[in-house]
Parts: structure tokens; sequence; C-alpha cells
């Protein structure tokens, strides 16, 4: 992404039809575009101004309110103008390109994907976990997601991350001015109780990376395949979850031809339901549609977190379930649902084993899906903690961990005493920069561009 600070604008709504429509322009002065836009009206800053828009010869494009934000104060810290009118796709584009060409005298071009958000970023009115957080809050597929967004963006996860390195640091700057007076260094350790800090900084940040990986979830949730032989209840078990018919349930083996996905929440985690076209020998399949189903539901099983494999109860394992079992990619959790239990006369249960657990249930009379529902969060690592959760990225759980082996190696060089302080100063400085790149405080070009390129445009 470049970095131009020449004036910039784009529509802020999302694309299609809606009452209201928002084109948005940023800058360091936007006098002249106002002038150019309105003449001689006057906008006031930080107040809602109605009047028509209108086209450079004049004609009416639309009538709305304009809103004027004066620098600092505004989402970029820059001048900020928005024509809040309809939300016709015509009629956004027709106000976008009066605004480029009113502006065309200062500069003004249209706006790369993020970039609003991003001069929020360099201007200091976000840092990275906030601007993050603005595009998680938009994307949110559950309101545990949005909620735990809300509080990343409020600065909650920041706040937590700055009062860590905070520590770090103090503890860093006390055992550096050790190293600049050895005569002081006698038990510096000991003295300044520098270990039963760190190890307090290590329980910390343990728990912010628990808190996180539970945030995780409510971000990126898990991809869960339905995987079995035709006519086991894969369809039957999708609506059961889904509490809805999201799919078609007939009696006829190899219905389900080409993959069905739902997504639904437990306890706030977004899972992706994924139903598939029930596995047989690819020479037993009925027509070549069918062939393609079952070749297809091997490249989802490629992408699984999770697999279900659904084996009837009624009339026990086959060979056909152990040919299928064969195929699944190594590494990936495993829950054999024994399905149709209304039929075989087994009790619903949770049965841990060696190959994998077992959940007995019936799809058809949602009898056990509590259960399977249980089993799928812990399979997700999720546990009530009560609390509050941060809405982590990738990112920021690699810095975490970084981080936390960077403390223990500092432990380690504390247990030598004080032998070793310059080395225990390095980690710890080491460790300070990981959690810094969490918010920013320290982050190459590259990483931002990564980013912020992932928004929208308009954001």
């Amino acid at each position: 992404m470049k970095l131009d600070s020449s004036p910039i604008a784009a529509i802020a709504t999302a694309p299609g039809r809606g009452g209201i429509g928002v084109v948005r322009a940023s800058g360091k002065n936007l006098d002249a575009l106002i002038r150019a836009l309105f003449q001689d009206t006057v906008l006031h800053s930080r107040h809602a101004t109605y009047l028509h828009f209108k086209d450079a010869d004049g004609s009416i494009i639309d009538q709305g309110l304009a809103l004027y934000f004066k620098s600092p104060h505004s989402y970029t810290g820059e001048d900020v103008l928005e024509l809040q009118g309809h939300g016709g796709p015509v009629v956004l584009n027709l106000l976008l390109a009066r605004m480029l060409e009113a502006g065309r005298e200062i500069g003004l071009r249209l706006a790369e994907p993020g970039e609003f958000t991003r001069r929020a970023y360099l201007n200091d009115k976000l840092d990275l976990i906030q601007a993050e957080a603005v595009v998680d809050l938009i994307d949110a597929s559950t309101e545990a997601a949005a909620r735990s967004a809300s509080q990343s963006l409020s600065g909650v996860f920041s706040n937590t991350i700055d009062a860590l390195v905070e520590r770090v640091t103090e503890l860093r700057m006390l055992v550096e001015a050790t190293l600049d007076f050895p005569e002081e260094e006698i038990d510096f350790l000991e003295s300044s109780d520098a270990r039963d800090q760190l190890d307090d900084i290590v329980e910390a940040l343990n728990s912010v990376f628990r808190q996180a990986a539970q945030g995780a979830l409510l971000r990126e949730g898990l991809n869960v395949v339905l995987v079995g032989q035709p006519n086991v209840g894969k369809s039957s078990l999708l609506n059961a979850l889904a509490g809805a018919d999201v799919a078609i349930v007939t009696p006829i083996a190899g219905t389900t031809r080409d993959k069905v996905s739902e997504t639904i929440q437990i306890e706030g985690i977004p899972l992706n339901i994924i139903d598939t076209a029930g596995i047989r020998n690819i020479d037993d399949a009925v027509d070549v549609v069918e062939r393609i189903g079952i070749e297809r539901t091997w490249g989802v099983v490629g992408n699984a977190d999770v697999i279900l494999h659904l084996l009837d109860a009624d009339q026990g394992p086959t060979r056909a379930d152990d040919a299928i079992a064969a195929g699944f990619p190594p590494g990936v959790p495993v829950l054999r649902i024994w399905n149709k239990i209304d039929l075989s006369g087994h009790k619903p249960a949770v049965d841990p084993m060696i190959d994998a657990t077992h959940v007995y249930l019936s799809a058809q009379e949602h009898v056990g899906i509590d259960l399977l529902r249980a089993e799928l969060l812990r399979i997700a690592g999720w546990q009530q903690t009560g609390e509050s959760l941060y809405l982590a990225r990738e990112r920021h759980l690699i810095a975490l961990k970084s981080a936390g082996k960077h403390l223990a190696q500092a432990r380690e060089h504390a247990a030598q005493d004080d032998q070793s302080l310059d080395l225990f100063a390095e980690e710890l400085r080491l460790a300070q920069v990981q959690l810094s790149s969490i918010t920013g405080a320290f982050s190459s070009d590259d990483l931002l561009g990564v980013i912020f390129n992932r928004f929208c445009i308009g954001k």
C-alpha cells in the first residue's frame, strides 16, 4: 500500500441498495473541496447540514446530510467530509464521481482498501489491534464475536497488552541499570525480587494467551465435515444441528450430490457444518454426478478442522466404514457418530476410545444432539471462563507465543544467578518487541500492507 498523504474519497457503505448511503472524503484540508461542492454554504464541524447534492452543472443528484469533522476530531485524524444520501448504487456512484471531480485541484483520489482506517492508525486515533477490530466487528458472524470485537475496538485488549509491555520494560530497565553499575551487581536477582517479578509476568502472559486463544475461536470458528456412507443420516444430523431443514432428507441413498453448508453457533462459537455426498466405492456410483460428488467430498475432508464420521448404529461397523476412516487426513480430530440409536436400542452416550471418541445419538429423534454439541466444544478447546475474551488473530497468538518463549529463556538465565544478566536483559527486550508488535508500536510496512489490504474500500 502506498504511503500517499493526498486526500482520498470512497463510498463507505456496503454495495447494494439501502435506505442510506455514505460517501466519505478525508484529507489534511478539505476547505477547497467543501467550497467546490456547496459554494457559499458553511459547514460547521460536527454538525449535520441538510442540503441538495448538486452536479457541476447545478442539477440535483440527491438530497441529504453533509457532516464535516475538522481535524483532529475525526475518525482518521484528518478533515473528514461525509455525504449521507439515499443508498442506491447509481446515486452513490454519481456522488462519488462529483466529489472526485470537485476535489481534482487538491489531488483528491479514490481510496485504497482500508486506507481510512490505516490513516486513523498512522494518526494515533487507533492502534493496530483496534484497527483490526474494526473489520472484525463488521465481519462478526455471532453475537459473542461482535461483543468481543467491540471490546477490542474500545481498547480493552490493547490496554492489557500495554500493561504487559510496561511490566516487561520496567524489569528490563532494572536489569540494564544494574549492568551499568557492576559494583551494585552483588546478588541483584535476590535483592530486586526479579525472579518473582518475572514469574508474575509469565503468569499474566499465560492468562492473556488463554483469553486470546478462546477469542480466536469466536473469530475463526471450525469447519466441521460430515462424512459417511450413503443414507447413514448425515443430512438429518445437519438439520438437527442447524435446527432447520437445510438439507434434503429421503430414504433414497445418494440424495446429497454436492456439499451443503450451514453455519451454526454453539456458545457463541461459529461452526461451519458441511454435509457431503455419501462415500462408497467409486465404481458403485450410479452416475457421473455421484462420482463427482464423492470426489468433492474427499476434497472437503482435506480442509476439515473436525470430522464427524457417521455410522449406522443399527447395522454396526462395516468394511466400507473402515475404508472411509482410512482415508482421513492425519492429525484431524474425528468423532465417530453412531446414528439411528432409535432403531438399534443404544442409549445416548459419549464413549472415549483409542481410535476416536464415539457418540451415540439419533438425528431423526434429536436424541443425544446436546452430547455432540458438548464434544464439539471440547475439541475446539472452549471453556466457560467468565473472563472477557479478545477477538484475537493468528498474528496475535504467534506474537504471544514468541514472547512466552523469550520469557522462558529469561527464566533460564535467571536461574544462573547474576552471571547472565546481559542475556536476561536481552530476552526481556525481545519479549517486549514481540508484545509491542501486537498493538503496532513496532511494525513493518509489509505487515501494515497485509492487514489493511484486507479491508473493504471506504473503511
